[in-house]
């Protein structure tokens, strides 16, 4: 089995750290054969039963991407009518996507009526086709910002509009929207954090013993 020295270990607990949502993107695109690297980095993700069940969709019409932008605006305006008082007014000032600057735009499905992987691990929890898919997203994420690059993920949507308006097959469930690109500034802070909304929570928190 392969074994890392320290310094790779430290390199990667620093990856993890610097791994962040990123809102704001430079509009100059992407090498081409840098994206191939990322996709080819995330196919190495683990996957229930083998089953590979993800979907990339590369958005890149003008007419497909104001049908998202579309999608975006009115789930955003519903998500905003959620709140009352100074939390609505901090939700109002928040860039909650890159639709605008990014220059690249994934969908992320998840093929349900895949028949690789012949069902093994679903029967009992089929929602691990789904969590295969978010697996594959992660290792995306970290293959990304390891190369200089920032993946925001656009979660204010409507899945199955999504999915119509792509026209994409009925089986396939979405499961993320990422928009990917040269980050405009990096930070290892959380935004939402560095803005107010959210501080992270104490980790002891969320560890139980049974």
């Amino acid at each position: 089995m392969t074994t890392f020295d320290a310094s790779f270990i430290d390199d990667l607990d620093t990856l993890f750290a610097w791994r962040r949502d990123v809102r704001h993107f430079r509009s100059d695109p992407l090498e081409p054969e840098l994206l191939d690297e990322l996709l080819a980095r995330a196919e190495l993700a683990p996957s229930v039963g083998n089953s590979q069940p993800w979907r990339w969709v590369r958005v890149d019409s003008a007419e497909a991407r104001a049908r998202i932008r579309r999608n975006f605006v009115e789930c955003n305006a519903e998500a905003l009518d959620g709140y009352a008082g100074e939390r609505k007014r901090a939700y109002a000032e928040l860039k909650l996507s890159g639709l605008d600057d990014a220059p690249i735009q994934l969908a992320v499905f998840t093929d349900h009526a895949g028949t690789q992987g012949h069902g093994l691990g679903k029967r009992t929890m089929p929602e691990t086709l789904d969590y295969s898919t978010v697996t594959a997203v992660t290792t995306l994420w970290l293959a990304a910002r390891a190369r200089g690059v920032g993946v925001g993920w656009v979660s204010i949507l409507d899945g199955p509009t999504v999915a119509t308006d792509l026209g994409v097959p009925d089986t396939w469930r979405l499961t993320a929207y990422l928009c990917l690109g040269y980050p405009t500034e990096a930070d290892d802070i959380p935004e939402l954090e560095r803005v107010g909304w959210q501080e992270r929570t104490d980790a002891d928190a969320r560890r139980f013993v049974r």
